[in-house]
């Protein structure tokens, strides 16, 4: 009996997996994300009978021996061939580990970057529910599986698998990636046409699933994304029940910020009235407060883009009603930010070289914080434009000259949310502790986050950027951290945003024209 060294100490389910176990108690993170029971740990010594495997290399040796001395001198000037037989599996088959498929593994690595609960501590989940639910799909047998159930499968796989090619730099995952997306969107064409399944939280997460691949992979078109008519639709589909568990509010915050963003960042409109959606929101929740102020944002957005395209005389009422509601408006979005529970308050440090950073106590703070202010700076600069409006149909000494003189007010209050934006990303993108200190680097440059956190952050630093009131240090700022969101944490989307790609460049794809998304059926 040989003793065969110190094993490994991790739960049985991640060494026959062959992935590295975080050995928490009483059931590691891999096997909850794996949607498994973890099935404990093993001893600590084992000892394994090695008698054949020690006399075959003992064997070994003396042929290796008994080979060089008759071979002599030749030996050492002649080189051996050895014929190498044709390599037919792929790139990926001759890395890949035993026992542990690259489908199990990207899903664990999906999982782990992409999602998170309140049960880990954030204030915030993010389809935290999404490794239980998938679980569940993925456990259902063919003749069980309805197409809600398989489209949801077939979703988290191609973007699971998206996403570890980013990592790993694996273009023949891509591959399969994108054939699993185009079943993916065939399986969710049939779940829309069923109104009982189109309601599911199955059919739901599809789309949101496929909204993620599409800002992986970068493959908008233009910078609108091709899911939103979906998630409205689904959103309006759905109704009251989506707010009865924890599921469906998950989902609904996330469609709901991901459509209004694209909205007020894009000068697009909603396709379908959203006013029955304000009676549901949780008013002592944080975050469903600022969706509440947000909603009014967007009312206020549409209503001076009717009043702009086509103010004269006769509209000046207008103006001035809605250059008053959007003050008060604005007045609600810095009441928000002053009633907030000291966990979410920010925090003025100064870094190593004496500059002042703000940081919080969690990252996902941070999104919610600049998502805050990106949405106030919309707001001030439909006040901007409304005031100009104004201007020019009644002159700058007007009757309203009150409401004319408020632009250096204005502006002072975007600088002040551009600034503080600035002053956050340090924190919000890991290079710093919540006390200033940096945190050291790797030496591929990674950031110390993971990817829903840079992914939460995107749009909101673009609309910055590109508001065109940043200064030029700001914007490069700005757009440096977003063009290592895109290299490191594997988001094409923030390189496109970053200016790094061509805006609506489409990469080819393997799923040819008899693909249609699904809100073309829906």
């Amino acid at each position: 009996m040989v003793y065969g060294g110190r094993p490994s100490t991790g739960c049985y389910l991640c060494l026959k997996r062959k992935v590295r176990c975080d050995e928490a108690l009483p059931e590691c993170r891999n096997c909850v994300v794996y949607g498994r029971p973890c099935p404990g740990y093993r001893p600590d010594t084992i000892f394994r009978d090695e008698t054949q495997k020690v006399q075959r290399m003992v064997k070994k040796n003396q042929l290796d021996k008994s080979s060089s001395a008759g071979s002599g001198k030749t030996r050492a000037t002649t080189p051996r061939t050895v014929e190498v037989p044709e390599q037919k599996s792929s790139p990926v088959l001759v890395r890949q580990i035993a026992d542990s498929s690259w489908e199990e593994r990207a899903i664990c690595f999906f999982f782990d970057q992409y999602t998170c609960s309140n049960e880990t501590g954030e204030c915030i989940s993010h389809l935290g529910f999404l490794p239980s639910l998938y679980a569940l799909c993925r456990d259902l047998g063919e003749k069980e599986c309805s197409a809600s159930s398989s489209s949801l499968r077939l979703a988290v796989d191609a973007t699971a698998l998206v996403t570890l090619s980013n990592e790993i730099r694996e273009p023949s995952l891509i591959v399969k990636a994108r054939y699993l997306y185009g079943m993916a969107l065939q399986r969710l064409q049939q779940a829309l046409a069923s109104r009982t399944q189109a309601v599911r939280d199955e059919t739901f997460a599809s789309v949101v699933l496929l909204s993620i691949f599409e800002d992986i992979t970068g493959e908008r078109n233009g910078l609108a994304s091709s899911h939103t008519v979906g998630l409205e639709l689904l959103m309006k589909l759905r109704g009251v029940s989506q707010f009865g568990h924890a599921q469906g509010r998950d989902l609904f915050n996330f469609a709901y910020a991901h459509t209004h963003t694209e909205f007020l960042a894009l000068g697009d409109k909603p396709r379908f009235k959203t006013d029955w959606i304000a009676g549901l929101l949780n008013s002592s929740d944080p975050v469903h407060r600022l969706m509440l102020v947000v909603w009014k944002v967007s009312q206020i957005f549409l209503e001076s883009s009717s009043l702009q395209a086509s103010a004269g005389a006769e509209d000046v009422g207008r103006l001035v009603s809605c250059m008053e509601n959007a003050r008060s408006v604005d007045l609600e979005l810095a009441a928000w930010s002053q009633s907030l529970p000291d966990i979410w308050l920010p925090l003025i440090v100064y870094a190593q070289t004496h500059e002042s950073l703000m940081t919080y106590q969690q990252i996902s703070i941070a999104a919610v914080w600049n998502y805050y202010r990106a949405v106030r700076i919309i707001l001030l600069k439909v006040m901007l434009g409304l005031r100009d409006t104004l201007a020019s149909a009644v002159g700058e000494r007007g009757a309203y000259c009150e409401l004319l003189q408020e632009e250096p007010i204005i502006l002072e209050s975007i600088q002040e949310m551009i600034t503080d934006v600035c002053r956050s990303i340090p924190f919000a993108f890991g290079l710093v502790d919540a006390m200033g200190n940096p945190l050291p680097t790797s030496s591929e440059g990674k950031l110390h986050i993971r990817a829903f956190q840079g992914y939460s952050m995107v749009w909101p630093l673009w609309y910055i950027s590109s508001c065109g009131l940043a200064t030029p240090e700001q914007s490069h700022q700005v757009r440096t951290v977003l063009a290592r969101v895109g290299s490191t944490l594997g988001i094409k989307l923030a390189l496109i945003l970053a200016g790094e790609r061509e805006a609506g460049y489409i990469a080819p794809t393997a799923l040819g024209d008899c693909i249609v998304r699904e809100e073309t059926v829906v």
